[in-house]
């Protein structure tokens, strides 16, 4: 029987299919925004929505527990500093999966993983205002 088994299997062992959920999981703390199978992106996020609660509890259990998921101290920093302040306001629900395209060598179904909170806008060089001649 296959009651109460949650999750997908992906046609991979389950080492190998941890494995994978970890490194996309650190690139989409690094680039914040992914393309992958449709499948891997549903999984990824129940991971990625886990890390954001980590990273706004911010404590050293925390920290440790994150740092068991995702790969690199770097991508670990910049969840604790950049990513999860973004979702003080916000329980739950920190990504999007947006269906994108069929790959065209094995037609799979492929889908964006970003998330929700749009990425602080770059300062742009304040433009001098100009004055009015009488």
């Amino acid at each position: 029987m296959y009651h109460q088994i949650a999750g997908r299997k992906l046609g991979r062992t389950t080492d190998h299919k941890e494995a994978m959920l970890k490194n996309l999981v650190t690139s989409l703390i690094m680039h914040e925004r992914l393309e992958t199978t449709e499948a891997k992106a549903k999984e990824l996020r129940k991971l990625a929505d886990r890390m954001i609660t980590l990273g706004k509890k911010g404590d050293l259990a925390s920290l440790r527990r994150a740092l068991k998921s995702v790969r690199t101290k770097e991508a670990v920093g910049k969840l604790f500093k950049e990513i999860a302040p973004r979702f003080a306001g916000r329980n739950g629900g920190y990504t999007r999966v947006i269906k994108y395209r069929t790959r065209r060598g094995d037609g799979a179904t492929t889908a964006i993983i970003e998330w929700v909170e749009p990425a602080p806008a770059k300062a742009s060089p304040a433009k001098p205002a100009e004055e009015k001649k009488s």
